[in-house]
């Protein structure tokens, strides 16, 4: 059965663009490399789920260069964002001059390099979130449950909206009693978190956890549906075992009625689709 359509001006708030490596140079230290992920390849992933609007994110191949993802918010004219990766180098000129081309937000990445060094974590928030505060700009952590469950203080009192990836790195079939999961849900609870709903197989390697990424969906939209993001994480990227970091790693293959199913199974009726899909996002990223 063909799911329901989802409701106008839906947001997908966590994609990647992948240029052409020649006008888009990966950097050299890289941890993986994937192939092409075009601006055309994007719309036509939002058009096969029926999606206007969509968020870039910075990926870690590009560093702190995001031309690439500059370049598809132009491309996308109005109907993207984006959350940018710098270094503590970047001015204030550069984050306004960012701000006007549809950036809304900074990411620390430490997961993608498998770190776990929280006090790192700790500085760059409260550095960062200063400066981005005057912007209305939210900072989007990638870390894993201990580095997220160490800095829920932190993150309580910072001025600053605080989004969370994939699930707050929540390993699928961990308790939802587990002290760690409980500091992230009163977190979300208390209006200082957003959860992005999304890439389940970044918690849930074997893909077999359905049942417990679902309760774990449930989990965080009961504490508080208003913070409550969906995203694809398109194109899936990947980092193929046995493939050297200069190797290309195929993308994960995940098609639009997986992502769709996904949908319908975390956000059980329409008046809730419509809050995490559009009203949540409008929200926080100013559509």
């Amino acid at each position: 059965m063909a799911t329901p359509a989802l409701p106008p001006a839906a947001c997908d708030c966590h994609v990647h663009v992948v240029g052409d490596p020649v006008r888009y140079p990966m950097v050299a230290d890289r941890h993986y490399t994937p192939g092409p992920a075009s601006m055309p390849d994007l719309k036509r992933h939002m058009s096969s789920l029926g999606i206007t609007h969509a968020v870039i994110v910075q990926p870690s191949v590009y560093g702190t260069d995001n031309t690439c993802m500059l370049d598809g918010l132009r491309d996308l004219d109005g109907a993207g964002r984006g959350v940018a990766v710098l270094d503590d180098s970047a001015s204030d000129a550069l984050l306004r001059d960012f701000h006007s081309s549809g950036v809304r937000g900074l990411r620390l990445n430490l997961e993608s390099t498998g770190s776990r060094d929280t006090r790192r974590m700790r500085d760059d928030l409260q550095a960062w979130a200063q400066r981005l505060a005057p912007l209305g700009w939210h900072v989007q952590v990638y870390a894993s449950l201990d580095v997220i469950a160490e800095v829920v203080p932190i993150l309580q009192a910072l001025p600053v909206p605080v989004v969370l990836d994939h699930f707050a790195g929540v390993p699928a079939g961990t308790a939802l009693t587990d002290s760690r999961v409980q500091a992230i849900l009163g977190l979300v609870a208390s209006d200082a978190a957003y959860v992005k709903l999304s890439a389940p197989y970044r918690i849930d390697a074997s893909g077999t956890a359905v049942e417990a990424v679902a309760g774990l969906a449930a989990a965080f939209i009961q504490a508080n549906p208003d913070r409550m993001l969906w995203a694809s994480d398109w194109p899936h990227t990947n980092r193929e075992p046995g493939k050297s970091p200069l190797e290309i790693s195929a993308y994960r293959q995940i098609g639009p009625r997986r992502l769709a199913q996904d949908i319908h199974t975390w956000l059980s009726d329409e008046a809730l689709r419509t809050r995490v899909l559009v009203e949540n996002p409008a929200r926080l990223y100013g559509f």
